[in-house]
């Protein structure tokens, strides 16, 4: 499984394929040349995975979900739901029908990096997420600081 790292913008053809940028491309493994692409149950984009990594997803959510529980089902059954698609010999990828029209994507993409998989958004759409003045240094500060003062070892006192 590789970390993806990296922003980029594209353009979607009038057949739904973008080129995969190969900044991105220099960070795959040979055996990452296959994707899943699900729509994020987060935001108005798309998830693209590496194949390994979503299977790893999956296996990890089987293991914790209860496949008697009706919740855990409908879960899994949601996370699970994505297409597989692979690069073409022009390194493009075509993001399928019923995934553009989930997410409304126009001719402009943004690709952003997550580590584990890549959001895909239609470039408006992350304009305008990014600029919904979110204070991220406070969300760090109340997510990671806390975690960040319980490991830190405890001051010494001077005697």
């Amino acid at each position: 499984m590789s970390l993806l790292l990296g922003i980029e913008y594209c353009k979607l053809d009038s057949n739904g394929r973008f080129k995969f940028p190969i900044a991105l491309k220099r960070q795959l493994t040979s055996e990452d040349c296959r994707f899943v692409i699900r729509p994020s149950i987060y935001a108005e984009c798309l998830e693209l995975w590496t194949y390994a990594s979503f299977e790893a997803e999956i296996a990890k959510l089987q293991k914790e979900l209860n496949p008697y529980s009706i919740d855990d089902r409908k879960l899994l059954r949601k996370l699970s739901e994505g297409n597989i698609i692979e690069l073409d010999t022009n390194d493009r990828l075509v993001i399928p029908t019923e995934q553009r029209d989930r997410v409304k994507t126009s001719k402009e993409l943004v690709l952003q990096s997550t580590g584990h998989f890549i959001e895909i958004w239609d470039r408006d759409m992350y304009s305008r997420m990014n600029n919904e003045g979110t204070d991220y240094a406070a969300m760090v500060d109340q997510r990671l600081g806390k975690q960040a003062q319980e490991n830190s070892p405890s001051p010494e006192v001077n005697r």
